[in-house]
């Protein structure tokens, strides 16, 4: 009689399940390099002196009514070089900005009636890729942040106003300087030609008298 031990040992190897992968010490080189790539967010040459969690709101004027702009971080951002401020706001999730403007001297920010966790503030806005006149109205979570916003919006535009002021005094004190040195000059110049003229016509005087005949004795 024959055994069948043998055929059922294969068929125990065969229903054995798999030992795990060994680690052969192999390395398998990426198929696509990725290179690292800077992103750019525009504000490198910017210094940020607020930063709040808020909710912005446009009016629209057609249909006369708030619309959301979005809800994110906003920024108020000084230039190294210029000292100018502009305030920049991105929508949380896709950064998207929704309110971009510079603060200006002529800029004052209100608290929004009835409700003392929001303020409002009219701004030509470039968010959307051109200069558009909007009336902005922004939420923060508490009173506390509203009242931080506006101080400092209000002071930043003051100083632009101090700034503004300070430029025009050196433009105008630079014309006075100007046309003070041409006067100078001008003057000088004036003094260095009248000598000249007057010996070109000492000299001219003397030729005309040698040039005369002497008058016939009588």
């Amino acid at each position: 009689m024959a055994s069948t031990e043998p055929e059922h040992e294969h068929r125990e190897d065969e229903e054995a399940p798999a030992g795990e992968d060994e680690d052969t010490g192999a390395q398998v080189a990426p198929i696509i390099k990725l290179e690292e790539v800077a992103v750019s967010t525009g504000e490198e040459d910017e210094d940020s002196i607020l930063d709040l969690k808020a909710k912005l709101y446009r009016f629209d004027k057609d249909g006369n009514q708030w619309k959301e702009r979005g809800a994110g971080t906003l920024k108020l951002l000084k230039h190294k070089e210029s000292g100018k401020v502009s305030l920049v706001m991105r929508q949380s999730k896709t950064l998207k900005i929704c309110a971009n403007h510079l603060v200006l001297p002529t800029m004052s920010v209100q608290e929004h009636a009835g409700n003392d966790k929001s303020c409002v503030w009219h701004a030509t806005d470039f968010a959307d890729g051109e200069l558009k006149d909007e009336l902005f109205c922004i939420r923060f979570a508490s009173v506390e942040n509203c009242k931080t916003f506006m101080e400092m919006f209000q002071e930043v535009a003051e100083s632009q106003e101090s700034k503004e002021e300070n430029k025009d005094a050196t433009v105008a004190a630079d014309a006075l300087e100007k046309l003070s040195f041409e006067g100078k000059k001008t003057e000088e110049n004036a003094g260095e030609e009248g000598p000249a003229v007057t010996k070109n016509e000492e000299t001219k005087t003397d030729t005309d008298k040698k040039g005369e005949k002497p008058a016939p004795s009588t």
